[in-house]
């Protein structure tokens, strides 16, 4: 919602610090507000959840199912304020293989601009943002008695994106507009109720219930914090269509884990059949705080152990990509020791963000001493380790260490947070964007100018892999709780991930070499099996397929497989080493990026088995795979072939903007921890 490209002018300066000072007083002098009662949890009497009707396509041994569970329509404030007409129904027309209308709009304000997905997804969630839902209908709606009200015609205007939503969903202290929802916030929360319906019935429609389990919906909604200046959003997915009365957003609850507890005690705990997960995402401009080693409030080692508890039985998957980039690792990250990983520059999208809001390319270390959760930053500014997932899950370990809980235990997905509706549309030659009229052209789309909010420093997004039984709500879900899932760049690589403490060295001549593992090893997303004495190392077997694409769009070789591996030495140093297990980093694959026609080598598929030539039993570990495609280019490229003229930015001739990607894809990860630990 916040507009993060805004030209730092010396008024605006004045403005920011003004704003930041008054934010600082409200929180030492209010200290936290209370967390609300009532309507976060399923009515009374509400109707168990209806039995799914097994499918006709199961498979123990799980197949691979892809999908979109973070989608905004216009639902969403952000989405209406860029033109963007599309409802929940629309956005699962478009996933499931129909079209949908975007902008540029006509001047009956009618969309022109039709667009339908490469290839169907087999899941969608809608995920508009709980903020504002009911402000959006009555300032909508011609009709409402608060229609002319200076909050509704600031929205309508679209100048609410920077300026008066920004600061409801940054502040430390929760209100509602009194002229828009009455004193005592009614007439806002009747209108969120009825839209919030209007979700439930679109998933409830889509959802294929028959033995063909084409595709699954799930209720969801977007828990969008950016308090103090800081991205804490999460991604709320309900199991089945056993949900609360209303969805509980920042305007009522400020801190993350009072959202939790809202989802435990009003939905995972309630004995109506409701279960619920929530997905973090876009850590990488968090400043350092989605993943913060703090429990504010939690003093002691039990309570703090108990928030690190509840944080994973209902955060038990991080987003690590999306529109606004790559979450995984940085270069150059203070206190991350051992070798550069050159495949960490990767849509970097927080380098503009600390461009734009600090003037500089170089933002420091975030502050993390005293009162650092009630200091604001007004967008993302520094840079932390702790930004990034992959050394969060390094921490996580040296929490567990001292607490017996680690509370980065999570999986890792993937997703697009499109603002047009569009799930699942992340092919690079054909994408449309993901921001209404804010790129409704390849001009706009293909241009770096800050002046754009959909400019080139976003990018199509990506998508999450789950390894299920079946495609049915009960089995996907139950599968994310699992950790079975992966995440990619938009591609649909396909990884598999295995771990064990002894692998026959010829497990990839195998028929099937994951059956096989299925019997001897954990899958990703699990712990390794007790250590079984002096000698032995973990094992690991890795799989991946390439994306075959389409005829049109026909998919990229794969590059290599690696596995990450992530430790803390005795100093308590974060540690990090990459090593290369299959297929070849100097094939010699390249790509033009004047015509998009590659050259080179590949792999259709990979298998790897490989064992910890640096293994210590006696310090903790984890393990991910990361899959690699041959070079490519990147969507601007290829939309920048067919612009000419004045419709062609100067970017793209200029050498120095990023136009090849090497997609990939990211297991979730594997866990050592030594039997003595606890």
């Amino acid at each position: 919602m916040l507009n993060l490209r805004q030209p730092g002018t010396a008024k605006q300066k004045w403005f920011a610090c003004t704003f930041a000072m008054i934010l600082v007083m409200l929180t030492l002098a209010c200290g936290e507000p209370p967390a609300p009662e009532g309507s976060f949890a399923v009515a009374p009497g509400a109707p168990a959840p209806v039995p799914e009707t097994p499918c006709a396509d199961q498979n123990p041994l799980r197949n691979a199912y892809f999908g979109d569970l973070h989608v905004h329509t216009s639902v969403s404030s952000d989405s209406w304020m860029f033109k963007v007409r599309m409802l929940p129904d629309d956005a699962y027309r478009y996933a499931f293989g129909g079209s949908l209308m975007l902008p540029p709009n006509d001047s009956q304000g009618k969309p022109t601009r039709e667009v339908s997905i490469d290839r169907p997804l087999d899941f969608m969630a809608v995920t508009d943002h709980a903020e504002f839902l009911g402000e959006i209908d009555l300032c909508t709606d011609e009709t409402s008695s608060v229609y002319d009200t200076d909050f509704c015609d600031t929205f309508r205007k679209g100048d609410g994106r920077s300026k008066q939503l920004a600061f409801h969903i940054m502040s430390p202290i929760n209100w509602r507009d009194d002229e828009v929802c009455g004193a005592d916030g009614a007439r806002c929360r009747e209108k969120l109720r009825s839209s919030w319906q209007r979700t439930i019935d679109a998933a409830q429609n889509w959802n294929d219930t028959s033995d063909r389990c084409e595709r699954t919906t799930f209720v969801a909604y977007e828990y969008s914090s950016f308090r103090l200046g800081s991205n804490l959003h999460r991604n709320v997915i309900f199991k089945n269509e056993v949900v609360p009365i209303q969805p509980a957003s920042y305007l009522d609850v400020q801190r993350e884990w009072e959202l939790w507890d809202l989802l435990k005690k009003g939905c995972r705990d309630s004995g109506t059949g409701c279960d619920v997960l929530a997905i973090p995402h876009n850590s990488n401009i968090s400043n350092g705080r989605m993943f913060a080693v703090d429990y504010p409030g939690a003093s002691s080692a039990e309570d703090q152990a108990a928030r690190a508890k509840l944080r994973m039985e209902i955060e038990p998957i991080i987003e690590i990509m999306q529109h606004k980039g790559d979450s995984e690792c940085r270069n150059g990250i203070e206190g991350v020791l051992n070798s550069e990983d050159e495949l960490c520059d990767f849509e970097r999208f927080e380098n503009n963000a600390f461009e734009a809001i600090a003037d500089t390319d170089d933002p420091g270390t975030c502050y993390d001493g005293p009162w650092a959760d009630k200091l604001p930053h007004l967008g993302p500014n520094c840079v932390s380790k702790l930004s990034y997932v992959r050394w969060a899950l390094t921490e996580g370990l040296k929490e567990e260490a001292r607490m017996g809980v680690n509370p980065f235990k999570f999986g890792i997905t993937a997703s697009t947070d499109t603002h047009n509706a569009l799930g699942g549309g992340v092919e690079e030659r054909s994408y449309p964007g993901h921001l209404g009229s804010g790129d409704e052209s390849a001009s706009i789309r293909t241009n770096y100018s800050d002046e754009n909010a959909g400019n080139a420093n976003n990018n199509p997004g990506g998508l999450i892999g789950i390894w299920a039984e079946e495609n049915d709500r009960a089995s996907l879900f139950e599968a994310m709780q699992r950790k079975e899932v992966f995440g990619t760049s938009g591609p649909r690589i396909v990884p598999r991930f295995f771990g064990a403490w002894d692998l026959p060295a010829g497990m990839c001549d195998d028929a099937n070499p994951a059956a096989s593992a299925d019997t001897l090893a954990v899958a990703m997303g699990s712990d390794l099996a007790t250590f079984p004495g002096a000698g032995a190392a973990p094992a690991f077997l890795t799989l991946a397929l390439a994306d075959p694409g389409t005829v049109a769009a026909p998919g990229n070789p794969l590059q290599r497989v690696q596995i990450i591996k992530g430790w803390s030495d005795d100093e308590g140093a974060t540690r990090q080493a990459i090593y290369d297990v299959g297929g070849d980093a100097n094939n010699g694959a390249s790509v033009d990026v004047n015509t998009c026609e590659t050259q080179g080598s590949g792999f259709q598929q990979l298998c790897s088995v490989w064992t910890d030539p640096d293994f210590d039993p006696s310090r903790r570990a984890v393990y991910y795979m990361r899959a690699v495609e041959n070079p490519s280019c990147r969507y601007n490229a290829w939309q920048c072939i067919g612009l000419k003229g004045t419709a062609r930015p100067a970017d793209c001739d200029d050498p120095d903007r990023k136009r090849v990607i090497q997609e990939r894809a990211w297991s979730s990860p594997i866990w050592y921890t030594p039997q003595s630990s606890g």
